[in-house]
């Protein structure tokens, strides 16, 4: 068994990867709450990777790209259980409690990460029993358990609401200055215009008229160069960097790096 996930409701789901290692980008459309319960988690974001263990809680929120690498640690399989923090809840929840950060400035959605707080780590673990149950946990036991995660995320850092009670799509932005902090996050076109509140279509006649290429000979190229001074500079080896900079297969990060620069990323990395 390499990856086995088992949900036991729509948004809550336990996971397990027991491979080397298991590696996405990601974007997710809900707001996610993470628990560690074995193995490691490293996430990549711009320039700066951060590495959690069992036991650490973290929350994703929407719309956020993220490297995310599962590894097994210390002989054991990297497991995890997630609950999603879906907006119809999120809508009706603040339509009863009224957010505590209203009218302040909103600052940029980043995940974050709790360690290992008592609180969240009691309330993720009772959800570990209902794993046995031959049937779907009940909705209305569902519900009390990720309202009571709610309250708790509240409870410890009040100016979550932020998050938790933005309700807003993404908007235009400026495209110049969100490739450039997010060209390592292999994800479609498609995303990469949704994110940045355009069409497809408007995207790549944006992205020509501002970088005078096309995206994907741009982000090749950012990649390419990146993974070069990771080697060069920060002596990585290939291997080591070649996901983390946007490239899915050693073989092919090899090949791309040595038709761009002239030599093996080994020769570089020596």
């Amino acid at each position: 068994m390499a990856h086995q996930i088992e949900y036991i409701h729509d948004d809550i789901k336990r996971s397990c990867f027991e491979d080397q290692f298991f590696k996405a980008d990601v974007l997710f459309e809900d707001h996610l709450l993470v628990w560690i319960i074995s193995g490691e988690t490293r996430i990549v974001q711009a320039d700066q990777t951060y590495v959690f263990g069992a036991g650490d809680t973290l929350l994703f929120p929407r719309y956020l790209l993220a490297t995310v690498l599962n590894y097994p640690k210390h002989g054991l399989s990297h497991k995890s259980v997630a609950m999603h923090l879906k907006l119809e809840r999120l809508k009706d929840y603040y339509n009863k409690n009224e957010p505590q950060s209203q009218g302040e400035p909103i600052p940029p959605p980043s995940f974050r990460t709790f360690e290992q707080h008592p609180l969240l780590k009691s309330c993720l673990s009772s959800l570990i029993p209902y794993f046995e149950l031959k049937e779907k946990l009940p909705g209305a036991i569902a519900s009390l358990k990720i309202e009571e995660a709610i309250h708790i995320l509240r409870t410890i850092e009040p100016s979550i609401d932020h998050m938790l009670a933005n309700f807003a799509e993404p908007g235009k932005i400026d495209i110049a200055n969100f490739m450039e902090k997010n060209y390592m996050f292999n994800m479609p076109m498609e995303k990469f215009g949704y994110l940045t509140g355009r069409s497809l279509t408007t995207f790549k006649r944006d992205f020509k008229k501002t970088f005078q290429t096309t995206p994907q000979k741009w982000l090749t190229q950012k990649r390419l160069k990146l993974a070069h001074y990771q080697i060069r500079e920060k002596k990585r080896k290939p291997s080591e960097v070649y996901l983390e900079t946007g490239f899915e297969n050693l073989s092919h990060f090899g090949y791309a790096f040595k038709k761009f620069f002239g030599y093996a990323p080994t020769e570089g990395f020596r």
